[in-house]
């Protein structure tokens, strides 16, 4: 066993999940799925007014505070920011992450009159951006290709799509299956070491044109595991 899995949860029994950039349409998404099987949350926001707000839109299970409270409060932390923000959010709250499993969805991507393209990332990925600042957390990749449409949609009961996991510490991917796992309808899928996330990362660009041409809200599927 590493010295980082000794610190990461056996299981998220009694754990509480918070969402940095919980407001918006993603990280409200999975705070509104991750609260409906039962687990606590908490939803971070530069503004905790906003975060309060839309905590009570959410209901039951899901409350709101400042994303530095957000982390303090929670064991297990979700990244779920836009790109340009993901470097100074991480470094923001370096200090009060020590010790945690943190969860980065961040997808690195620009947009122009072509579409959506993955962007160069200096330490390869968003993930491994965010564990090279964080090097006394944990930092798994996971959750970037889920709808935050279906996700928020009341009327879709069972999601029907796989998170790919990605990380280099086996208790937090397995604990990140399980979170996965919480939402209906999903798979948490381990797919390499934090390494590979660039490609799982990029493959959004795909999606999201995917999506466009077909009027979709695709998401992933693994076959014969």
């Amino acid at each position: 066993m590493s010295a980082q899995s000794e610190a990461v949860p056996a299981g998220l029994d009694g754990s509480v999940i918070g969402i940095v950039g919980g407001t918006g349409p993603q990280g409200r998404g999975l705070a509104k799925r991750f609260a409906e099987s039962g687990l606590e949350v908490v939803i971070g926001s530069r503004s905790a007014d906003r975060a309060v707000a839309v905590a009570a839109e959410l209901g039951a299970g899901v409350r709101g505070a400042d994303n530095a409270e957000c982390v303090r409060t929670s064991d297990v932390v979700v990244v779920s920011v836009p790109w340009e923000g993901h470097r100074e959010l991480v470094e923001s709250l370096a200090k009060d992450l020590a010790g945690k499993v943190v969860v980065d969805c961040v997808n690195p991507l620009g947009f122009d009159e072509r579409g959506s393209h993955a962007l160069p990332v200096e330490e390869g990925s968003a993930a491994q951006q965010a564990q090279s600042l964080l090097p006394d957390a944990t930092v798994v990749a996971a959750f970037h290709h889920l709808s935050a449409v279906t996700l928020l949609d009341d009327d879709v009961a069972s999601v029907g799509a796989d998170v790919l996991v990605l990380g280099d510490d086996r208790t937090a991917t397995d604990l990140v299956q399980e979170l996965a796992a919480r939402i209906a309808g999903c798979r948490g899928i381990y797919a390499g070491r934090l390494r590979n996330a660039h490609q799982v990362e990029a493959f959004t660009a795909n999606l999201i044109a995917i999506n466009r041409r077909y009027k979709a809200h695709a998401a992933v599927k693994i076959t014969d595991v």
